[in-house]
């Protein structure tokens, strides 16, 4: 009977994840919209509520309310799904997060995360795949190169704040940056990782998969109200996501606090923020940037605090 308890309160408390991070991803919409007005001096949405604070939830309204496209050439199975393992995918990485309270707690959350983000790919190539269409094919494609390109940078980033800790759970981050956080002693790893972060979650200025000059919008050009909404959520989960996993392994690690949130918070920020000021990059210069410049780099220091935590022990 207790085991009974202990798993109902397990999913009691996913979803109650599951739907805080809906809500933080609505918010986070409005927040873009708001940054981006402001940086182009306007005003952004401020009609639907107070300040246009349930603006988000009548976007939702509107994309859901909308109609369902069925196209006759598409694969269609593929088609209908992709977007629903996308959002599934975006939203059990979420479950690696180290809570202090009766969740799900894995000491191997590091080799999860590896797994969620490598699936990920598969629901963007399928989505272009099953589209039928040239441009959400090449959009596809793109994103594939591009997210397996930097996967292994990411991989090397992070085995780096590994060696440091010495183990897979993030719980851990938090003991080791108790005096000292992280983003010092890896500065440059540090913005590797946030550079990387952005080609990964698809966003600007490595938004290749949905170039709207030449890809008319990539991968889901062919979606429409439901499908666009899941595909949608998924990217911004993955944009919270990322900030929070910056804020654990960079910031001073996981803690029930304010300041916590506030880190979180601005490095999704700078998301958007790099959003606004940077144009798209040239194709041929990401992938240059991940195998000349991130790969050597990242083995570089791997390979130097692998011999800083010989020299210590």
């Amino acid at each position: 009977m207790m085991m009974m308890m202990d798993y109902f309160n397990i999913l009691i408390g996913i979803l109650i994840l599951i739907i805080g991070v809906m809500v933080g991803v609505a918010f986070l919409t409005l927040l873009e919209r708001k940054i981006l007005s402001y940086i182009q001096i306007r005003k952004g949405p401020n009609k639907v509520g107070f300040m246009g604070l349930l603006q988000p939830f009548a976007d939702a309204l509107k994309l859901l309310s909308k109609e369902q496209m069925y196209l006759n050439n598409s694969n269609y199975l593929s088609y209908y799904f992709s977007p629903i393992m996308s959002l599934i995918l975006s939203l059990m990485l979420w479950m690696m997060i180290p809570y202090f309270f009766q969740l799900i707690n894995f000491n191997l959350g590091v080799l999860f995360f590896f797994c969620c983000t490598s699936l990920g790919v598969y629901a963007v190539m399928v989505a272009g795949w099953a589209s039928n269409s040239n441009y959400s094919l090449l959009g596809g494609l793109r994103s594939v190169a591009q997210t397996i390109s930097y996967e292994v940078s990411l991989s090397l980033i992070l085995m780096s704040c590994v060696i440091m800790i010495m183990d897979f759970n993030l719980l851990m981050f938090k003991f080791y940056q108790e005096l000292v956080w992280f983003i010092f002693l890896m500065l440059p790893l540090s913005m590797c990782w946030m550079s990387s972060s952005l080609a990964e979650t698809n966003r600007t200025p490595f938004d290749f998969a949905e170039g709207e000059s030449e890809l008319v919008s990539g991968f889901n050009v062919e979606y429409s109200s439901g499908g666009f909404t899941l595909i949608f959520l998924s990217e911004y989960s993955s944009i919270l996501f990322m900030s929070l996993l910056f804020s654990i392994m960079y910031l001073g690690g996981y803690e029930l606090s304010l300041m916590f949130y506030l880190k979180m918070i601005f490095i999704s920020f700078v998301f958007i923020w790099v959003r606004g000021t940077l144009p798209r990059y040239r194709y041929d210069k990401l992938m240059y940037l991940s195998w000349k410049i991130y790969l050597p780099l990242s083995l570089n220091f791997l390979l130097f605090f692998i011999g800083i935590k010989i020299y210590l022990i």
